[in-house]
């Protein structure tokens, strides 16, 4: 099929999944959905974008799975672990002057992010004034994060970054580990709510002093990145902070000038006090 009725049909489903579920991938980079769906197409058995359209919207129980490929599921426990170390070591100094903290995790996927946060926040004694948000758009995701099961096989990268992060215990002290699975202690999830949230169609639900949404930005078009970066300046109480990807910059977004570059290479910023 040629690469131009080829990008008709997928902006015709992309159009179709906002309006039936209200999903909304039209702002997000087409190369990157382009990519994701011809793989869902081939996984689905469909010769092109319009027979995917049509399963999709004809199967409602289809939606999820699709989802899967659509939304980036590849996390780590303490990903990029000099970003955690500079939150232990630069920005809860400012938060523990707070008697009561709410701190989101937008975009948390299947919930690595999250359980670094709270043990983080456990280890540094902060914990029970704290109160967790973690959200994201792909429901199958969400049961995941709130399950807090993990492949064995992954322990031992997630206890390397815990440790270069700064961890003051042992990571074992927070799972038990049986027949191939680390099941993560049920304690961690006592301040967290967990709930389904669109950084592209929905609103700020909250007063937060840091929101932590990394490696979500690279996918949106400037539009979709400009709405995110608003919200979570709306979301942010006075000098609350703000952590994105690697790969993420502030630079070119109209709200920069609400934010202070606070640790630059961990891309921590921090929202002005005016």
């Amino acid at each position: 099929m040629p690469d131009k009725m080829q990008d008709i049909e997928l902006k015709l489903l992309l159009e179709a999944l906002y309006r039936t579920y209200h999903y909304d991938f039209r702002g997000y980079s087409m190369a990157s959905v382009k990519r994701r769906l011809m793989q869902a197409k081939d996984h689905f058995g469909c010769q092109s974008f319009s027979m995917l359209q049509d399963m999709a919207l004809h199967d409602t129980a289809m939606m999820p799975k699709l989802l899967a490929f659509l939304t980036v599921q590849v996390s780590e426990m303490f990903r990029d672990p000099a970003y955690f170390k500079a939150i232990r070591e630069k920005v809860l100094p400012h938060l523990r002057t707070y008697p009561s903290l709410k701190i989101w995790i937008a975009g948390c996927s299947t919930g690595e992010e999250l359980y670094s946060f709270v043990i983080l926040f456990r280890e540094e004694g902060l914990e029970d004034r704290t109160l967790f948000y973690a959200t994201d758009i792909n429901p199958d995701a969400l049961r995941k994060a709130e399950a807090g099961v993990y492949d064995i096989e992954r322990l031992q990268l997630f206890t390397q970054n815990h440790r270069k992060a700064g961890g003051k215990s042992s990571l074992s002290d927070y799972y038990t580990a049986a027949y191939g699975g680390a099941s993560f202690d049920k304690s961690l999830r006592n301040r967290v709510v967990f709930s389904d949230h669109s950084l592209v169609t929905d609103a700020v639900f909250a007063e937060t002093h840091m929101v932590s949404c990394r490696n979500v930005l690279i996918y949106f078009d400037r539009e979709f990145q400009d709405r995110a970066i608003n919200m979570f300046r709306e979301s942010l109480a006075r000098k609350g902070f703000l952590g994105i990807g690697a790969k993420e910059s502030l630079r070119f977004s109209p709200y920069v000038d609400s934010f202070i570059d606070f640790s630059h290479d961990e891309r921590i910023y921090q929202k002005k006090a005016a």
